[in-house]
This record gives structure tokens, C-alpha cells and sequence, in this order.
């Protein structure tokens, strides 16, 4: 993934979660389903040992992710396909392409990274309704996992 590339990122943004709690889970939540790299879920199972809730940061990471998730939605729809293929890549968006055409809804519910699912959803003309039933439901899940796992591993480590 790109956080391999971007080492600093991961550090700053371990530094920023540290020193910003649930505003810097928001942000990185928020912008990781548009275009950033580093994925809300290590900061949300490790939220008891940054000083948070790890329900709460869960909730706010899936705020995040959901309202990030329709920013990339429409700017698919604004910039077309052309800005699509360059910010993904020619074979990412084959890939994906090939994924919507096939799968629709479970492309959204299963499908990752999830910043491209995003892009695809409004470049594709995939319903609103059906992308936002899709991504509340894909993100529960995931994110819910990620809370349960902080929460007992602060039941472990307290």
C-alpha cells in the first residue's frame, strides 16, 4: 500500500492522533475514503492506549469515512473518468471497472482500497441510496471489528 512509500506519513500521523484525539481520527477517517494512505483502523483498536474510547473513535472514524466517501463520490462525477484512471492508475481502474460492472452493491460492501470503491461508485452512476446503504453497512462491519479488537485488548493490557 502507499503508506509503505510515505514511512513519515504513518509516524505524523500517529503524532497527530496523539496530540488531537477524535478530530485527528475525524480527519484521517475523513480524507483516507478520498485519497490519503493511512487507514483509520490501527488508531481506533489503539485508542484505549491513546487516551480515547475505542467505541467513540469507532464512531467517529465511521463519520468520517461515510462523509469522506461522498466528497469522492461526486468529485468522480465532477472530474470524470479521465481524473479517475490518472489519480488510480490505468490498471487499478480496469480492475475496479471490471469489479462495479460485475458486482454493483457488493462491490461497494466487499471491495478494497476503499478511496477507489468511493470514486468508482460516482464515476459509475452507482444510486446515491445504494452507495450510502452499501458504505454504512461495509464500514459497520469493518470498523465495529476494529472497536471490539481495541476494547479487549484493553480488557488484556488495561
Amino acid at each position: 500500500m502507499l503508506e509503505h512509500f510515505f514511512p513519515g506519513l504513518k509516524k505524523w500521523a500517529e503524532g497527530f492522533v496523539q496530540e488531537h484525539g477524535y478530530t485527528a481520527l475525524f480527519l484521517l477517517s475523513f480524507t483516507e475514503s478520498i485519497i490519503q494512505p493511512v487507514p483509520p483502523y490501527p488508531f481506533i483498536v489503539g485508542a484505549p492506549f491513546f487516551g480515547l474510547s475505542a467505541p467513540v473513535a469507532g464512531l467517529v472514524a465511521f463519520l468520517g469515512n461515510l462523509l469522506g466517501a461522498l466528497v469522492a463520490y461526486y468529485l468522480a462525477k465532477f472530474l470524470g473518468e479521465k481524473a479517475v484512471k490518472k489519480l488510480f492508475g490505468k490498471r487499478l481502474y480496469l480492475k475496479g471497472e471490471a469489479l462495479f460492472n460485475k458486482y454493483g452493491f457488493w462491490a461497494v460492501l466487499i471491495g478494497e482500497p476503499y478511496k477507489l470503491v468511493c470514486w468508482l461508485a460516482g464515476l459509475f452512476n452507482m444510486p446515491l441510496i445504494i452507495f450510502i446503504i452499501a458504505s454504512f453497512i461495509a464500514r459497520a462491519i469493518r470498523i465495529g471489528i476494529f472497536v471490539l479488537f481495541g476494547d479487549f485488548l484493553k480488557f488484556l493490557f488495561g
